[in-house]
């Protein structure tokens, strides 16, 4: 379906902390590039009490704040305070909502809508059935959902349901901030725009795939939502699973929703499950004690949280996908917090040479291996065997060496921007390629929900290990038992 740019951009949530680090400075950046369309207008509600000067000025404050200094313009961010308006609105107050469908219709044109609702999922039902029931919720309106949604299958339904009863699935856009990362959406380019990787990337050429996404933080004051998810649910679930997509998926037909979105879903399908015979070998869990992240002393989980818990901060598994392309190569997933660095990585390391036609006493030959670093800086670099400088008069000495593309030295004039940025103008134009379809949502729970059966099935509780440690000694074990190490 072909949709205009929206005219009204309406964020729920508005005073919340997601809103003032990230979106509301992502609306500046677009204002600041003019990529805003003519005429946007954007809308702020929540529960507090602000007038549209008073939510001028907090937005003012969180630019202040969250936008480096060298990026402020002051005609910039006047230009962006004109297009914005508060109206507050809570939910079981039916006439407050009944204003904001008012301010609504007032602020809307002919043109489309985005309804950005940044607030907790048990939300979403309800919100998007207040706005149906003012009228606001059809053709040339959607609406964005921050993931994950819900806490598991069940509940992922009844959401979807409860959305859907008022937008229909084209409309919807579920948000995984990481598919609006700049190095996300470089692996789609470095897959697909090269003709020298895809040929290798297959079980022929692979031997082992490997995705960390590790956290130096703790809960960061998030103990109450954390303890009811774990990593399992608000990293494997949510992020992990969407760069594995990524990472194994056909080449789709084109770069566009449907045909992007179809690849994933067939990865996810693909998945072997992992039950309740099967956790115990190729899932770890664990939960961080006290321990020192460069070089200060932080709490353990508990301590954090101020009471007892069997929450995993930690998680290793190791997947399959059981498709021609994939068969028999183990895809390993590892996320957690307070590991010794932040970084999210994937790492592809292929077979080994057949032969080798070098003393073995001499040197040892080391697999080759695309790395590619996301964050905190974005890296691709490809190891390779070399030889090492010298006569080499007792055989010929081979070492490792990295042929390094490092994206901010290459990309030096290119800013850093925000993921809402690009998710931001992406809505606001009708694109969906970067959002993620029900089906998807829903197939990664079901394949989540089998693991923390098996978890609960075979009381199977979080290891500890100390803060700055990459996870429990059995996250290694889980490799090296099949004769592979982590890349660390």
């Amino acid at each position: 379906m072909n949709r205009q740019p929206a005219s009204l951009f309406t964020i729920f949530g508005a005073t919340g902390d997601l809103a003032q680090r990230m979106l509301l400075p992502s609306l500046y950046s677009l204002e600041r590039e003019g990529m805003l369309p003519e005429g946007l207008r954007i809308l702020g509600t929540a529960r507090s009490e602000h007038d549209d000067g008073s939510f001028r000025n907090a937005v003012a404050e969180a630019i202040a704040r969250f936008i480096p200094e060298s990026e402020r313009n002051e005609d910039c961010l006047a230009r962006l305070l004109a297009r914005v308006h508060y109206q507050a609105a809570a939910l079981g107050d039916a006439a407050s909502f009944e204003a904001l469908g008012q301010r609504l219709h007032s602020l809307r044109d002919e043109r489309d809508v985005v309804y950005h609702l940044s607030t907790a999922p048990r939300f979403y039902a309800p919100i998007c059935d207040a706005i149906g029931a003012q009228g606001l919720g059809g053709p040339g309106t959607r609406v964005l959902l921050e993931k994950p949604i819900g806490r598991d299958l069940a509940s992922a339904i009844a959401i979807n349901d409860g959305v859907g009863r008022v937008f229909d699935e084209e409309r919807i856009f579920r948000v995984d901030h990481y598919l609006g990362k700049e190095a996300v959406q470089n692996l789609l380019a470095l897959r697909f725009g090269n003709a020298l990787f895809e040929p290798l990337w297959n079980t022929r050429h692979v031997e082992q795939v490997q995705i960390t996404v590790a956290e130096t933080v703790g809960v960061e004051g998030r103990g109450d939502y954390y303890d009811e998810s774990g990593a399992m649910r608000d990293m494997v679930q949510n992020h992990l699973l969407q760069l594995l997509c990524l990472v194994a998926m056909e080449p789709p037909t084109h770069f566009e929703p449907t045909a992007v979105r179809n690849e994933k879903i067939k990865v996810l399908r693909s998945l072997r499950a992992i039950g309740r015979d099967e956790v115990a070998r190729e899932t770890v869990t664990g939960q961080y004690t006290a321990g020192a992240v460069a070089g200060k002393a932080v709490p353990g989980y508990l301590e954090e949280l101020g009471r007892a818990s069997t929450t995993e901060t930690f998680v290793a598994l190791r997947a399959h996908i059981d498709n021609w392309r994939w068969r028999g190569v183990p895809f390993y997933l590892r996320t957690g917090k307070r590991m010794p660095q932040r970084r999210t990585e994937i790492v592809l390391q292929f077979r080994s040479v057949p032969h080798s036609i070098f003393d073995a006493g001499a040197s040892k030959l080391a697999p080759n291996a695309l790395v590619i670093r996301m964050q905190p800086e974005e890296h691709i670099e490809l190891r390779l065997m070399n030889k090492t400088p010298g006569l080499d008069r007792h055989g010929l000495q081979l070492s490792q060496v990295a042929l390094d593309m490092d994206m901010q030295e290459e990309f030096a004039s290119a800013r850093r921007r925000l993921a809402y940025e690009r998710l931001y103008l992406d809505a606001i134009e009708g694109n969906g390629t970067l959002f993620v379809r029900r089906d998807e949502t829903e197939a990664a729970w079901q394949w989540v929900d089998a693991i923390q059966d098996g978890w609960r099935r075979a009381g199977i509780t979080p290891k500890p290990y100390p803060a700055g440690t990459n996870g429990p000694a059995s996250a290694h074990t889980l490799t090296e038992k099949h004769g592979h190490d982590w890349l660390d």
